[in-house]
């Protein structure tokens, strides 16, 4: 399995880090508990190492382009010599491997070169496609390069099968990328129902709302996402504005993330505008969070907001239904799978903040209601495991 760009083990919500990473371990763990090996492969950005993560699962950080991190917008330049580097470690290793799955547009660019020189059957996933992205861009957000877009259609018609988290992508796909509907396989992520439980919420939230100074009662929104204008905890802002104008009081809001290199300036606009609106006491910014506070948070949320524009699934909104935590979300992209009207939480068809305060507060106001979503929320979610994940992932590769 292959992420060119980003580390499988970078922590969620930093850098170009989010739901990918979550997926490539927590996928690569199952299969490998499977009796499958699999080497996760990416770019060094330190010296080049080998790390044994778990029975099965190796990572191989391979040296490309300049030491240290490199912008993401500049690692197409590196992509051949990844590749260069992906066909050495292969040919040494030979035949160790089956197969090449590759995980974003750049992963496959650098390495479908090397599947078809060892003759191996190519996987690609794309997270997040060009085409939907710039169907739903943010205001003043820069459209993805037409070479992104060229690119992932000729990757969407040499691979042997093509993975979607969900059918919004596979819509996407065969429209807009014109992909092969027969090579299409639709394989949603999981969630670790484990780790994100209602079981964290007495402990976890009384810790938490101490750390963070929030009183014992007091209703918390929860917005979880590297900061960007296409996740929008801008709209999140407004809408607790509009909460406050509404109600005379707002909940208190947690932004959970860091800014994505190069949206620093986005970052900084958001205390300002909280400021000027004068909600910044009601806003706590607490960056990336490791998997187990993560889960404390979403444990303790009262609702998790996600704004964003367009998600090809929307991973965060799931682990928030396992947490037992309702959501309010936008109806767009993969949205609408992962979250379920009535069930899990709401999707809202607009982007105005004060539509958004409506839904948060109808929902605030409605005890019942809360009860009752939470427990539907949690059942939800466990149709959705990583178990069941791999295991649809292992029938693709068998048929390949």
């Amino acid at each position: 399995m292959v992420s060119m760009h980003t580390s499988p083990i970078a922590p969620p919500g930093m850098g170009d880090s989010g739901g990918m990473n979550v997926s490539l371990l927590s996928i690569a763990s199952q299969v490998a508990e499977r009796g499958v090996e699999v080497d996760l492969l990416t770019r060094a950005t330190g010296a080049p190492s080998v790390i044994e993560l778990s029975e099965g699962v190796t990572l191989h950080e391979l040296a490309a382009g300049p030491a240290g991190a490199v912008e993401k917008g500049r690692l197409l330049e590196v992509a051949d010599e990844f590749g260069e580097a992906v066909a050495n470690l292969a040919g040494r290793l030979q035949p160790r491997y089956g197969l090449i799955h590759a995980h974003y547009w750049l992963s496959g660019l650098a390495t479908l070169p090397v599947a078809l020189e060892l003759g191996l059957p190519f996987v690609q996933s794309f997270h997040t496609v060009a085409a939907m992205k710039n169907g739903a861009l943010a205001l003043g957000q820069a459209p993805e390069p037409e070479q992104r877009v060229r690119t992932e259609m000729y990757l969407a018609n040499q691979a042997s099968a093509i993975v979607a988290g969900s059918a919004a992508e596979v819509g996407i796909l065969i429209d807009e990328v014109r992909a092969p509907a027969d090579r299409i396989w639709v394989i949603p992520p999981g969630v670790d129902v484990d780790l994100f439980t209602p079981a964290r919420t007495d402990v976890a939230g009384a810790r938490l709302r101490d750390e963070l100074s929030i009183a014992s009662g007091r209703p918390i929104l929860a917005v979880v996402g590297r900061v960007q204008p296409l996740k929008d905890q801008e709209l999140a802002i407004r809408a607790l504005a509009e909460l406050h104008a509404l109600r005379g009081w707002a909940p208190v809001l947690v932004i959970a993330g860091e800014a994505t290199p190069g949206d620093e300036e986005y970052a900084v606009s958001l205390r300002t505008i909280a400021s000027q609106l004068g909600v910044f006491g009601e806003v706590r910014f607490v960056g990336a969070l490791s998997r187990e506070r993560l889960a404390d948070l979403l444990a303790a949320a009262t609702v998790t907001l996600v704004p964003s524009h367009s998600e090809t699934f929307g991973l965060v909104a799931l682990e928030s239904a396992a947490s037992g935590t309702p959501v309010v979300a936008f109806r767009g992209g993969g949205l609408v799978e992962s979250v379920s009207t009535g069930v899990s939480g709401h999707l809202v068809d607009s982007r105005d903040p004060r539509v958004w305060a409506r839904a948060i507060a109808e929902m605030l106001d409605d005890s019942a209601r809360l009860e009752r979503l939470s427990g539907s929320a949690r059942h939800y979610a466990e149709g959705y495991t990583w178990a069941a994940t791999a295991t649809a992932l292992l029938g693709v590769y068998a048929g390949l």
